[in-house]
Parts: C-alpha cells; structure tokens; sequence
C-alpha cells in the first residue's frame, strides 16, 4: 500500500508532499495513515503474532512510513499555526515546537514506538524502538519566515540508529537512510562531494571560528539537520559545529544516519560517541564528504585558534541552534 500525504498551503503557502502517489487526505487522518497501513499489514502476515498484552505489535515496524505519517503531521499540525514566538516556559522554546511535537508524539506512540524528543523529554524509553525527534530544527527561522528548518527523526534500536527521516517542508524535500540500504532525497540515491582540500571547499558553520581556516566559501543557515543533510548529497562539502554549547542529539541524529549511509565522514571534536539516549548531553561534530577533508576539518577545530568564537551562533541561546 503506498504511502499517500498531500498537504496543502502548509507554511506560508508552501506545499509539502511525502507520498509515492499524490492524492488528498483529510486532515484527521494524516497522523493514522501509515500506521494504521503497517498494522493492517501485521495483522494479515501468514503467521504473523498479534500484539502482546501491552498492545504493542512486533517490531521492528516497516518504519519509514511511520516516520512519514509522523513528519507528515508535524507540517500538517503548523498549517494553521498563528503562534511563531516563544512560549516563556522552555530555553528557547517557541510555541510551533510544541504544537508539531505533539502532532509528532500521537504519530509514534501510537505505534508502539518510545520517543526522546526536544521539547517534551523522553517517553515510553522501554520500548524496543526509540525514535529521537526534533519536531522543528531550525526553529527560530522558522519563527521568522526564513524556510531553512526541518522535521528530523532517527529510531535507534540496540544497535543505534536503524532508521531515519529529516523533511524540508520549504522545498519538499525528504531525505531518508536505513542502516545498511543507503540514503536517498526524495527517492534518489545521494553520495557526498569528493572535495579533498579546504582550500576548494565550501563548508556549513554552526556558529563561527574566530579565524579563517582558508575555505573557498561558506554557510551558515541554523538548522544543523539541513546543514548535514546538505552534507550528504554534496551541497556543501564540510560541516563544522563551532557554537559554544554543540549540538544536542535532537540536532544531528536523524542526519547522522544520514550522512552514514550516504558515505560521508562525521567526526566527534573530543572522540566522544555520538549516539546519545538522554538529555543532557551535547556533541561538537565536523564532517566531509572524503576522508582527507574531513581530516584537515578537524585538526583546524581542535587547533588552539579553531573553536567557537565567543557568544554564539544566530538562533539559539548560548550558541545552542533551534
């Protein structure tokens, strides 16, 4: 059964699609469609077990359409959204995180998986699958109209990360990687670029060194999700994380598994592991397409002259990206 979204005049007038055949969908059922497919296909499996005494079906899931479904709900929940400013009650929490955050949550719990998400912590952490969301990265873009921001999810099993999803509802782009089957954009296989040398690179920013380290151009737009994915399929050839605080697992996992698939090399500054269950941790990542960028990526950010700047990054407290 494919998979079928079309939601019309989401943000801003912008239309965002996931779907394999276009077709119209009433709002009340976007956040069921692909769950409620992946059940009706457990259920009716030769010898396939029905759920157990919680209610839970086996996992794992056919988990890409649930990430969709998911994703798919968080744009539709924004559609109407009037409430782009802060919510006074979180650090740097905006009110449309929120209301995609639950609009995500409904999605996943649903289908039995466990969520560790941004903006309401950690759910149902027993669960076989969990699927760490940010419902909105690059939220303060978002807040502003500027349309660099995205829906990101990653499942982790035992394992780490299984499968992942980060939509660009501006574009209606999706990119998508299951561990061990590639990534793709909008369907499409992606591979990273091939660019070896700084000096030909052009490299994302999160935050700002406090000197050049002799880049051909560069970007920085606050949203590391896009930025990695960006990564992913040869955008841009470089990332580096230069913000005071780093990146929180909510920023980059979904595009870690991302970038992993695709063949891109993504770096911890310290060496630390990069897949994170809980909060209160952060990562500083720098990555590339090639190995030998890469390389000289880290060794200017680990250089007593190539961390954060001072302050911050544009678009996050205490240089923290949303």
């Amino acid at each position: 059964m494919p998979l079928v979204m079309d939601v019309e005049a989401v943000v801003n007038g912008v239309v965002f699609e996931l779907c394999d055949v276009p077709g119209d969908i009433d709002d009340g059922h976007v956040t069921t469609l692909a769950v409620g497919a992946d059940i009706a296909r457990a259920e009716s499996a030769p010898g396939a077990p029905g759920p157990d005494a919680r209610g839970w079906w086996p996992m794992p899931l056919d988990l890409l359409p649930v990430l969709r479904a998911a994703a798919g709900a968080a744009v539709a929940s924004l559609a109407d959204n009037h409430q782009w400013g802060l919510t006074g009650k979180g650090d740097g929490q905006y009110a449309h995180d929120t209301v995609a955050d639950a609009a995500v949550l409904a999605v996943l719990t649903e289908a039995g998986l466990g969520v560790f998400s941004e903006e309401s912590g950690v759910h149902n952490p027993e669960r076989e699958l969990l699927v760490v969301v940010d419902p909105v990265d690059g939220s303060t873009n978002a807040s502003r109209g500027f349309p660099w921001w995205a829906v990101s999810l990653c499942a982790l099993d035992a394992e780490g990360p299984l499968a992942a999803l980060v939509a660009h509802p501006a574009t209606g782009t999706v990119f998508e990687a299951v561990r061990g089957e590639g990534a793709t954009r909008n369907g499409e296989t992606v591979t990273p670029s091939s660019v070896k040398r700084v000096e030909e690179a052009v490299v994302a920013f999160n935050g700002w060194p406090p000197s050049h380290y002799g880049w051909a151009q560069y970007r920085s737009m606050g949203a590391s999700a896009l930025d990695l994915c960006a990564l992913s399929c040869g955008m841009v050839d470089g990332f580096v994380d230069c913000s005071s605080a780093a990146l929180a697992p909510w920023d980059y996992m979904g595009a870690l598994l991302v970038c992993r698939e695709a063949g891109a090399v993504l770096n911890e500054v310290e060496g630390r592991e990069l897949v994170l269950r809980e909060p209160g941790q952060r990562r500083a990542l720098v990555g590339a397409g090639t190995r030998e960028l890469a390389e000289a990526l880290l060794a200017l950010r680990r250089s007593p002259g190539g961390g954060p700047a001072g302050a911050g990054t544009p678009g996050g407290p205490a240089g923290s990206p949303r």
